[in-house]
């Protein structure tokens, strides 16, 4: 198993842009690329779990848990500061979850595992910290095991 902590505001995946190119044989073309934010976190992230990576990429089915950890707003009331940090009240605006997810596994392909497609089990949530940051875990799972349950 391996976890780790990304530090600092968690980032969601953006919606991609699309632009032409200006120059060369494929001038006109459209392309698609990420947003400068989305980039720039996938790779800090990818930056970080590469101090945590296996010396060989994880190839089989994998659990992985997500838990993002968003700064409170400084608008925030006494009572509900409390209940956030107890993990009572939990962040229901945007971004969504899964678009924190996507970012990601996206970044940790090829560091922690070979492919995002090897995930089956996935566990993500979101809450409010004055710690902002997202915890890490990656675990596979052993296939002879689980069918032995069945």
């Amino acid at each position: 198993m391996i976890e780790f902590v990304i530090p600092g505001q968690p980032v969601p995946q953006g919606r991609p842009r699309a632009g032409k190119i200006q120059r060369g044989k494929k001038r006109g073309q459209i392309v698609l690329y990420d947003p400068q934010e989305s980039k720039a976190y996938k790779n800090y992230v990818s930056i970080i779990a590469k101090q945590h990576a296996p010396k060989i990429p994880f190839e089989g089915a994998l659990q992985v848990s997500i838990k993002i950890y968003r700064q409170i707003p400084k608008s925030t009331t006494k009572k509900d500061r409390a209940l956030f940090l107890a993990g009572i009240k939990r962040p229901v605006t945007k971004a969504d979850t899964s678009n924190y997810v996507k970012g990601i596994e996206d970044a940790l392909n090829g560091i922690i595992y070979k492919d995002d497609s090897q995930i089956v089990d996935l566990y993500a949530a979101k809450y409010y910290s004055d710690n902002p940051r997202v915890e890490i875990s990656v675990r596979e799972i052993d296939e002879i095991a689980i069918g032995g349950m069945l």
